[in-house]
C-alpha cells in the first residue's frame, strides 16, 4: 500500500503541476462560469464548484505533501553523505533539521560571516 500511494502521489504531484492541468482547472472554471445564465446563477451551481474544489484541494494536499517531505529526506540524506566523505567537514551539521531555531539561527550567523571574511572559519573545530 505505502509502495502505490508513494507511486501515485509523485505521478500525481508531477501532473497537478503541470500547465496542462493548469489549462484544465482554467477551462473547468471558464465553463462553470458560462454555464451559470443556464442555471440562473443558482446556490446549487455556486455550490458545484465550491465543492469540486474543496475536495480537490483536501485530496491534492496530501499528495503533495508526502512527495515534499520523501524529496526532502532524500535530500538531506544525500547533504549527510557529502558532509560524511568530505574531510574536513564538520560532522556536526548532519542532520541539522531537528537542531532547535536558536541553533539553526547561531549557524546561519556563522556562514554569513563567512560569506563575509572566509578565514572567519578555519579554526572551527571538526
Amino acid at each position: 500500500m505505502k509502495d502505490f500511494f508513494r507511486k501515485f502521489a509523485r505521478h500525481t504531484s508531477t501532473a497537478v503541476g503541470s500547465p496542462y492541468a493548469f489549462v484544465v482547472a482554467c477551462l473547468g472554471v471558464i465553463l462553470w462560469g458560462a454555464s451559470g445564465p443556464l442555471f440562473n446563477f443558482s446556490d446549487t451551481w455556486q455550490l458545484v464548484i465550491n465543492t469540486t474544489t474543496t475536495i480537490a484541494t483536501f485530496l491534492v494536499v496530501f499528495m503533495i505533501q508526502n512527495t515534499q517531505n520523501r524529496d526532502s529526506k532524500a535530500l538531506h540524506l544525500k547533504l549527510d553523505e557529502l558532509i560524511h566523505a568530505v574531510k574536513g567537514a564538520r560532522n556536526k551539521m548532519v542532520d541539522l533539521e531537528d537542531l532547535p531555531d536558536e541553533e539553526l539561527a547561531r549557524l546561519e550567523g556563522e556562514f554569513k560571516r563567512l560569506r563575509k571574511d572566509p578565514d572567519a572559519l578555519s579554526g572551527a573545530p571538526q
